[in-house]
This record gives structure tokens, C-alpha cells and sequence, in this order.
């Protein structure tokens, strides 16, 4: 038996968490896989991440006790993952929770054999049972499998589970290859897409809360942004106005609620309630990439100003709080931060708390702001006595609308007499109250830069910098310099997928080519410059060569030469992240116009073997529905041949949704474009820059689709007049 805890050298900071813990946790390593075999004893996983809210109440109330700890080191070998590192582990059991009650989530408890195949598994066990969920005590349960892990016939009992609940895993991740005709029909047939969209869409508003906003009618709310893209794609190209209601219904519950730090900007993990006022106060990387993405989208979509502001004050949060001195986004900060001292009583000693950062008082904003200030942001933020949160504390939503604050009366005094002098008060009492803040104890920040999650920043800035400023395209270009400086192996051609504090480790995963490969692909668009395109279509050929099966029609999260387990996962759902088979193929789509590699068959293979999966259910599969549309639709190509993107173009940009279109920025002479191709390891131009050269010296676009092209023009709005015209 291991007589010692091993996670003191481990650089996760959710196992260095657990390093004082009296349990005695390893690491997923063979160490503690071949112990599990020589002592003939299940492994105890423990799957969680560093700002997981209820990984931190199981570690206290259970992982810290002696007396749990001295009954789980006696019976097993305990594992801890940090599930953003393991992805691969946390899908595989993930799956198997799901399959067999119903759920999933964080911390993830699951008892395995030797082999690492589940016989037992679920969430959070509280220290007690717990009868009105249904729940055993942890301890209890422990000593239960250990006492049914003694006996031979049980044990028997138990090994057959694991071998009935591996087989069910397996065949939920590994694919059905319903959409695959024969053989000779495997790298042609694509999905119909009209149909398939306006499916996902009326599915996607069939489960709109029309009172709220969002999905689904009750609680808790996530804010599936790729729903809300899905929408606005949609309503882009036909003449329903419903999809863009609900879209923008969505983003304005988003945007108005709790989910959204409304002095400090970003988004919180979801809303724990219907009405999306309390969240859970976790921010991660990748909500605050997804997020303002679709706020991005909406902003390009309706004009509406709301909608850009979110994303200025969302990418000031990151920049300000979750980049790295050299470029590089963090993973986290967590929900969890000490109670501020404007809480505590004489001689009370702080304690961690969730929420505790955010949330105010009436007295905590008077104590701050001066009237009417005060007054007004306690009635435009929802701040009252009692409040909506633990300790009579309220979380800050958007609950009176500014005109209704215009000339109102309250024992404090009077409101100004019109909006612009509301919003400057409240202006005002934002700053004071953000700078107030800052004094409080912070929540603690996970400071991983995981190469997929980058990426997925990385493409929010990029679009930004487009569409709203440039100083975003700069953030962008840094952080894809980190990564690739720090996580790319450009000799083996290979991405790892974790970078902290120097110390790189852990094989990148399909989510980590796919999304960064994406950022850099947007960073090229924003840019006109060759090296991100270069990077990206290295990012896409290593996703055909790593993680494409030939033989099963489709992409694996894992390399095929990553470690073997239980079952080999695949990412078909959208998730709390984009499904990692719908970014790959999407962005093998796009880039299979600038190469001589055939991408595009890998994609259109991928999307034939889940056709009848896609089909079936698209609004978990909104990723692959929109690759699929991409598909069949083909990009909108406007190639411009040009040293800089001329400001007027960039006026025509930000006023136009354009979804799907592919800017394919060239030099504008041929001189300048045969060192790009020599740069890239091309003979010839492929075709969407091929013969596309900048007019009588001046920038020149040309604007195709499905191989039909407008003539070259020198102004870009001319050249999308023709494609509302002609395509």
C-alpha cells in the first residue's frame, strides 16, 4: 500500500488542493494502476477541477477526515484527476455515469477495478446519508464495496457490472456507422442542410423559455451559446423572425442576470435558478470565449450596441485577470474567496465562501457610494435588504430598467431628470464600487493555460479585433504566440496540452488542435498574415494524420497513438464546450480551400458516419449541424487581395452577419503571394487565392461560393450586394 499522498509534486492546482489531504491520492499514473493490480483492490477516482464548488465541500466534509481517509487508504487505491488536464478520464466515466443514473457532473466519484473498468459510481456523497436524495453516507458506502470487494461472489458480482457498464461506454462513444452507405459513397455523402438547420432550430425553440429567456423551463440555466449562433444563423438566412427573437432573448437574459459580473464584467459557470439571478460564481476560460463570441454574433446580427459592450467588458475582464504576462489565457478563478471583513464580527475569523467576492449589501454600497448613487444602484442592481443570496447578500442583476429611474423619488432624495444623467450616476457608483472590490480577498486562480481552451479566447479576440478594435487582434496574436511558443513541439509536430508555472505535460487532445487550430485560423483573418494560417493548417494536418480512423469514419478525442482505456472517447455533444468533432470538421472544411492536402474528405467522412446520430437529436449536436451546413452550403470565400484591410471595409464588416464566411486574405501581387506559398510548402495557389490579384494597385475582393464568383471589385459592399443578388 502507497503510505504516502503523491500529489505534492503534481503541478495541477486542484491536485496540489488534495497534497495535504490524510488521504493517501496518486496521480493516474502506472504506479498507481499497477498497485491496484498487486493488491488485488479496486482504485477510488476522484474526478474534479480547482474552482469546482462542490469538490471543495466533499474534500472537507470527507477527504480531510482521518478516520475516511484511514478507511479509503486501507481499501484502495485513491486517484485524483483534475478533469481539465484529463479530459479523456473524465469522459470515459462521465459516460458511465450518465449511462447509469441519469446524471453527471463534478466532483465525480467512481470505483473501478484493477483494469480501470466502474462498478460503482456517482457525484457528491455527502458524509451522512442523506434520505431525502436518496444518498449513502460516503464512509459508509466505502466500507460496503470494500466489505462486498472481500467476498468472492460478489466481487464476481461486481466485475461483471464493470464489464456490462464498459461495454455500454463503448458503445455510446465509439460511432454507429448508420450514415454510411457503402464504401464508395463513405467521402461524398454530406448531410441535406436546410432541413437539418431548420430542425435544430425549431427543436432549439420548441425549448425556449419564452419567460426568461434561454432553454429549458426551470432551473438550473446554462447559457449554450452555440444554440444561440445556431439561431442567429438561421434567421440570417431566411425570413422567420422567431429564431431571432429567442437569440436575443437568450443574450439579453444573459447579459442582464446573474450570470454576468455586472461591475468586473465575464460570465460565472450557469444560474442555479429559472430566472438566471444566483449563479455559480466560477469563471472559466472557456465560458468567457463561448459566451461573447454569440454576444459578438448578435452584435454583427441586430446592431444593437448592449451586445458589444459585453464583449468589451468580458475581454477587459480576461485581459485583466486571466492573461498571463507573456500572452496566454489562465483556466479559472474559482467560486470561492474569504469572507470580506464588512461581513465579519468582532474577533470572527473569515471563511471561505461562495459567492462572497461578488455579492453586496445595501449598507456594503452606501458605505461606498455617495446618494442618489448608492440608491440608484441598489434599485437598478436589485441590491435590497434580505437579499436574493446566502447571509442576506444579493447577487447583482439588472432588475429596473434605466427610464424608470428617470426623475424617481425615494427617501434618499431625487433622480435626475433624464437617462444620460442616471447612467452617469450609475457609471459613477460602478467604478467606485469595482475599485471597492478590489480590496476584498480574491478568488484563487487556476493558472494552467491549456492549449484548447486558449484557443477558444484566442478566436474572440481575433473576431473582435475585426469588428470592434485592434487592440484585440493584438491580444490574440500574443497569446497564440505563448501557446505555440510553450505547448507546440514544431520537430514531432505535436501539442501538448498544458503549460504551468515552465512545466509543460499531457498530449494534446483533438478539442486542443481543433480549437487552437481554429484561433489561429481567426487570428489569419484578422491579420492578413501568413504564420497563423501556416499554424493552423499544421494544427488540421495533424488532426487527418492523429486522430482520424479511416477504418471506423471518424475523429477520437485521443490520439491513436495516446494511451489505452477502457474505451477510446469520442465528442459528438455540445457540452459545456463545443463538441470537439464539429470544431475539427468545421475548421478542416474551411481549410481544405487553402491546401493540397484533402482535408475536406476527412470532414465530409466524419459527418456521413454520424448522419442518423445528427439527425436524430441536432440539438445536442449544434456543433456538427452547423459543420454539416457548412458542408453542403460551402463557405462564403471573399478573397481580398490587399496589404491592409481598407477602414471602410472594416465599417462593412462589423455591419454585416455574415456567418460562415471565410476571409481569405492574400497578398496583393504575385510576387507577395509566392512567399506566402513558399512559406506554406506549396507548389501552386490553391484555387481561393489562385488568380486573384489586387486591380490597377488598388484592394480588390472577390467574393465566391460553390465555385460562382463576383467579379473583382474594389469595394466590398459591392461585392456583397452581388452575393445577396446572385447567391
Amino acid at each position: 500500500m502507497s503510505d504516502r499522498n503523491r500529489l505534492d509534486t503534481e503541478p495541477s492546482p486542484y491536485l496540489q488542493q488534495h497534497a495535504d489531504n490524510p488521504v493517501n491520492w496518486q496521480p493516474w499514473d502506472d504506479a498507481a494502476l499497477a498497485e491496484a493490480k498487486e493488491r488485488e483492490v479496486p482504485i477510488f477516482l476522484s474526478v474534479g477541477y480547482s474552482a469546482c464548488h462542490w469538490c471543495h465541500v466533499m474534500a472537507e466534509e470527507s477527504f480531510e477526515d482521518p478516520a475516511v481517509a484511514e478507511t479509503i487508504n486501507e481499501n484502495f487505491v485513491p486517484v485524483k484527476v483534475d478533469r481539465e488536464e484529463r479530459p479523456d478520464l473524465d469522459r470515459v466515466y462521465q459516460t458511465v455515469c450518465q449511462l447509469v443514473t441519469g446524471g453527471g457532473g463534478w466532483p465525480l466519484s467512481a470505483w473501478l477495478t484493477p483494469e480501470g473498468k466502474p462498478f460503482y459510481i456517482g457525484t457528491y456523497f455527502p458524509p451522512e446519508p442523506h434520505p431525502q436524495r436518496n444518498a449513502p453516507g460516503f464512509q459508509d458506502l466505502c466500507r460496503q464495496i470494500a466489505d462486498s470487494w472481500s467476498d468472492p461472489e460478489q466481487r464476481q458480482e461486481m466485475e461483471n457490472r464493470a464489464e456490462q457498464w464498459t461495454a455500454a461506454a463503448r458503445d455510446r462513444l465509439e460511432p454507429a456507422s448508420t450514415g454510411r452507405s457503402t464504401e464508395s459513397e463513405t467521402a461524398t455523402e454530406t448531410l441535406s442542410s436546410t432541413e437539418l438547420l431548420d430542425d435544430a432550430a425549431a427543436a432549439v425553440v420548441r425549448g425556449a423559455d419564452r419567460t426568461n429567456g434561454g432553454f429549458g423551463s426551470g432551473g438550473p440555466k446554462f447559457p449554450h451559446p452555440g444554440r444561440v449562433e445556431l439561431l442567429l444563423r438561421v434567421a440570417a438566412l431566411g425570413d422567420d423572425g422567431e429564431p431571432l427573437s429567442v437569440a436575443r432573448n437568450a443574450l439579453n437574459a444573459m447579459g442582464s442576470g446573474g450570470l454576468y459580473d455586472h461591475l468586473g464584467g465575464g460570465f460565472h459557470r450557469y444560474c442555479v435558478d429559472a430566472e438566471w439571478t444566483v449563479p455559480h460564481f466560477e469563471k472559466m476560460a472557456y465560458d468567457n470565449g463561448t459566451i461573447p463570441a454569440a454576444f459578438l454574433a448578435g452584435y454583427r446580427a441586430t446592431g444593437r450596441e448592449r451586445d458589444a459592450e459585453v464583449v468589451r467588458e468580458t475581454l477587459e475582464f480576461v485581459s485583466r485577470e486571466l492573461t498571463h504576462p507573456d500572452g496566454g489565457f489562465y483556466s479559472t478563478l474559482d467560486a470561492r474567496s474569504e469572507t470580506p471583513a464588512s461581513r465579519l464580527e468582532d474577533d470572527e475569523e473569515p471563511e471561505r465562501e461562495e459567492g462572497a467576492f461578488y455579492v453586496w449589501t445595501p449598507a456594503e454600497v452606501r458605505a461606498v457610494v455617495d446618494e442618489p448613487a448608492a440608491t440608484l444602484f441598489c434599485r437598478r442592481y436589485g441590491v435590497i435588504s434580505g437579499g436574493n443570496f446566502e447571509g442576506g447578500t444579493s447577487v447583482l442583476n439588472e432588475t429596473v430598467p434605466i427610464a424608470e429611474l428617470v426623475g424617481a423619488e425615494f427617501d434618499e432624495g431625487t433622480a435626475p431628470d433624464s437617462e444620460e444623467a442616471v447612467e452617469e450616476l450609475l457609471q459613477t457608483a460602478t467604478q467606485e464600487l469595482f475599485e471597492a472590490r478590489g480590496e476584498r480577498p480574491r478568488p484563487l486562480r487556476d493558472e494552467k493555460v491549456l492549449a484548447g481552451w486558449n484557443g477558444l479566447l484566442i478566436s474572440t479576440f481575433a473576431e473582435a479585433g475585426l469588428v470592434l478594435d485592434d487592440q484585440y487582434t493584438e491580444d490574440a496574436q500574443a497569446a497564440l504566440s505563448f501557446v505555440r511558443e510553450h505547448l507546440w513541439d514544431a520537430d514531432a509536430r505535436r501539442l501538448s496540452r498544458r503549460f504551468k508555472d515552465g512545466d509543460v505535460a499531457v498530449s494534446g487532445y483533438l478539442e486542443d488542435y481543433a480549437f487552437l487550430g481554429r484561433g489561429a485560423f481567426e487570428t489569419y483573418q484578422a491579420t492578413g498574415n501568413v504564420e497563423p494560417l501556416s499554424f493552423a493548417l499544421e494544427l488540421a494536418e495533424v488532426i487527418a494524420d492523429a486522430f482520424y480512423d479511416a477504418d471506423d469514419g471518424t475523429l477520437y478525442f485521443t490520439a491513436n497513438d495516446a494511451e489505452e482505456l477502457v474505451a477510446r472517447p469520442q465528442e459528438l455533444t455540445d457540452q459545456s464546450t463545443p463538441s470537439s468533432v464539429g470544431a475539427a470538421v468545421s475548421l478542416l472544411l474551411e481549410l481544405d480551400s487553402f491546401t493540397d492536402r484533402d482535408l475536406g474528405a476527412v470532414a465530409r467522412d466524419t459527418l456521413a458516419t454520424h448522419r442518423d446520430r445528427i439527425e436524430a437529436s441536432p440539438v445536442e449536436h449544434v456543433s456538427l449541424v452547423l459543420a454539416a451546413d457548412a458542408a453542403d452550403r460551402g463557405p462564403l470565400e471573399l478573397t481580398v487581395a490587399a496589404g491592409e484591410l481598407p477602414e471602410e471595409w472594416r465599417e462593412t464588416l462589423r455591419s454585416r452577419y455574415l456567418p460562415g464566411a471565410v476571409l481569405a486574405r492574400r497578398p496583393p501581387t504575385k510576387a507577395g503571394l509566392k512567399e506566402w506559398l513558399d512559406e506554406l510548402g506549396l507548389e501552386e495557389a490553391p484555387p481561393i487565392w489562385a488568380n486573384r490579384e489586387a486591380r490597377e494597385g488598388e484592394p480588390t475582393v472577390y467574393a465566391c461560393r460553390s465555385f460562382t464568383c463576383s467579379p473583382p471589385e474594389t469595394d466590398l459592399a459591392a461585392a456583397l450586394r452581388w452575393v445577396d443578388e446572385n447567391l
